[in-house]
């Protein structure tokens, strides 16, 4: 592993849950960070926000140009399928439509386009508020498998090792007289919604708990990931509810990046038990 893609992964290891936005300024000594981002991507040890960055016009696309095949459109649709289908290649989102319409809707119109088989996309990191994650693969890399190479690795701080000896403490088994509860990520969802319950009645939350409650009990050995997709799965249930925050003052930013991001609108916060 180069020198740069083992920082960036211990730098990581420093941030809240593994994860950064990749313009945060801790980045900013690491050259190519996109590059490396891409590349650690490609080894499933990172994860990261996606956006479009190209878009290609596929024979379905070209027929209902052309008038050979019909297909309900509005006229703002159909010109951008128009726009997709002048490129002689892929051609760039932004090239596609002018100001008049929003970037959000303009993604919006591709990716229906995409599921109807009209055009194909390619994605790349995000060109704005990007965020960057460790995977669980990544974090079982660093905890069982790194090992450094002998006389390479000579930038590493003292700083970054202590994100990497922090890490790898939390899964130094504890004695068996200790007295903090111990959990594993075999519990049941309605154990977990048990502990949501618990947690509300302990810390006074009138059954709107922050997530980062319990993300604080749960992780680890929970995932962000893992514990994002039980609580969806409760909600599926309509076992809880989950609502964004409105006013921030009263948090932290670590606290309120415990919630879960949405594509649109702000990030799931609270939890309420139906």
């Amino acid at each position: 592993m180069e020198t740069n893609e083992l920082k960036f992964l211990l730098i990581l290891l420093g941030c809240s849950d593994y994860r950064s936005p990749l313009a945060a300024k801790w980045f900013d000594s690491i050259k190519s960070k996109e590059k490396i981002v891409c590349d650690l991507g490609e080894r499933g040890l990172v994860d990261f926000d996606r956006g479009i960055a190209s878009v290609k016009i596929l024979p379905p696309g070209e027929a209902i140009v052309e008038g050979k095949e019909e297909l309900a459109l509005t006229p703002k649709q159909l010109r951008i399928l128009e726009n997709i289908s002048k490129a002689v290649e892929k051609i760039a989102p932004s090239k596609i439509a002018g100001k008049s319409i929003k970037s959000t809707e303009r993604d919006a119109i591709l990716q229906k386009f995409q599921e109807q088989g009209l055009i194909e996309i390619e994605r790349a990191i995000k060109r704005q508020k990007a965020e960057v994650w460790l995977t669980e693969t990544g974090q079982d890399y660093l905890r069982d498998e790194f090992v450094p190479e002998t006389g390479t690795n000579p930038a590493i701080s003292f700083n970054l090792m202590t994100n990497y000896l922090g890490f790898l403490r939390k899964f130094i088994q504890k004695p068996e007289n200790y007295s903090a509860t111990v959990i594993t990520n075999k519990l049941s969802d309605d154990e977990i919604l048990q502990i949501i319950r618990d947690l509300d009645k302990e810390l006074g939350t009138d059954n709107y708990l922050p997530i980062f409650h319990l993300r604080e009990k749960l992780q680890p050995p929970f995932y962000r990931k893992d514990l994002d997709r039980v609580l969806y799965r409760l909600q599926q249930e309509d076992k809880i509810d989950m609502s964004s925050l409105q006013e921030a003052s009263a948090y932290t930013p670590e606290q309120i990046d415990a919630g879960i991001p949405q594509d649109v609108g702000g990030s799931l916060f609270f939890i309420s038990v139906n």
